[in-house]
């Protein structure tokens, strides 16, 4: 698609929204309709209120590194700290049958400088259907699994080192734009899909910083439904400060129960993408002439053992063990970095109403390098939430 396309496309779409979408399933008023159509009762707008609250403790069991994992050779540095992680307050607002706005906001980030932080979502959802629905604004466009779900129902203790690394290249996280979401199947096999257009420089900015944009499509395809397996296919290009870059991405989850109470879920992801953020940070001096030398890619596997206890307010306790596996240069600087996360939760009230999780997150180096990140070390983490 041509960029000058772009704004007429969004443009087409808006003005079908607002034309045609107001009052969605009506009868014009000078049609005859034998059958009298069912009147919707419904209020409109109506308001959703959630909240999450995520709190830690981390200790650093390496010495001389400390709880942000930088090495400090002189001893300097904090090594065991309590940190309020999020504090989020989520609004959806349903303005119309089809039509939702939603904001997302995570107050805890006004620890630190608030600029580019803060404001996670804002976007509006028009549901032409269920296999169309267009959104516009802030949100996180579809390039892997992690993208589908909230934090706060992860299966580990955060992010994987490929997802963060992902989104500050403008491939997810939470990014501005436009997306076209649905599902459908294909025979009797069940298929959904994903096509993005971002500026790829990130949330809360206030323009694009390269005239570049970033176009995503993200395929899933449900082989099984009996143990949940499904196929995700990813894929990237776009252009960035007038070179092309890309992205590709593969995933598959899977879900086996032993009796009533037993759970394993399964994911496995690998991803790899031209690593830009890399190549404009080094002087030209200092780099080789071609952008697509520098290629960063990752892989991970997190299975999740689930024990339903419905004991009191305990509904189920966790145990998971995620391994990583990320080099953001590995062609022409291979350091590999290797990340082992077991965690043990407990859940109450059902639906992570409320979670305990204890877990380590044990980093190696291929090389490391002093009074870098790039340093092996060992993480105790014990952490809180409660969704509301």
């Amino acid at each position: 698609m041509k960029k000058r396309y772009i704004p007429i496309s969004i443009a087409c779409l808006l003005s079908h929204t607002l034309v045609k979408g107001q009052e969605p399933g009506t009868v014009q008023e000078n049609k005859v309709d034998s059958v009298q159509q069912k009147k919707d009762d419904t209020t409109y707008p109506k308001l959703q209120v959630k909240g999450l609250f995520q709190a830690r403790y981390l200790v650093s069991a390496t010495k001389d590194v400390d709880v942000n994992g930088l090495h400090h050779s002189d001893g300097s540095g904090t090594d065991n700290n309590f940190m309020v992680k999020y504090m989020r307050v989520q609004m959806r607002a349903q303005i119309s049958k089809r039509t939702e706005v939603a904001v997302l906001a995570n107050l805890a980030d006004f620890k630190s400088d608030p600029k580019t932080k803060v404001l996670e979502n804002a976007y509006l959802k028009y549901t032409f259907s269920p296999k169309l629905a267009i959104t516009v604004g802030q949100f996180r466009p579809w390039f892997g699994i992690e993208e589908t779900y909230p934090i706060d129902i992860i299966k580990s203790l955060d992010w994987s080192n490929q997802y963060l690394e992902f989104g500050k290249l403008g491939w997810a996280s939470f990014q501005i734009g436009v997306a076209a979401t649905g599902e459908t199947t294909l025979g009797d096999m069940p298929f959904s899909y994903s096509l993005s257009v971002v500026n790829g420089n990130g949330k809360n900015q206030v323009v694009d910083n390269d005239n570049g944009k970033q176009y995503a499509t993200r395929l899933v395809f449900g082989l099984s439904k009996k143990y949940g397996v499904n196929l995700g296919l990813n894929g990237g290009v776009g252009d960035v400060m007038k070179k092309q870059v890309h992205a590709l991405g593969v995933d598959l989850t899977g879900n086996v129960s032993f009796g009533k109470r037993w759970n394993l879920d399964m994911q496995l992801e690998a991803k790899q993408a031209i690593n830009h953020n890399l190549y404009y940070s080094l002087e030209e001096s200092a780099r080789t002439s071609k952008l697509s030398d520098y290629l960063v890619r990752g892989i991970y596997f997190l299975p999740n053992l689930r024990y339903e206890v419905n004991y009191f307010n305990l509904s189920a306790f966790e145990l998971s063990c995620r391994y990583e596996y990320i080099d953001p240069n590995y062609k022409l600087n291979a350091n590999a970095r290797q990340t082992y996360t077991p965690m043990f939760g407990l859940e109450f009230l059902k639906n992570y109403g409320a979670r305990i999780q204890l877990g380590l997150q044990l980093d190696r180096y291929k090389k490391q390098t002093e009074n870098t990140s790039e340093f092996n070390k060992n993480l105790f983490i014990v952490q809180v939430q409660s969704r509301f």
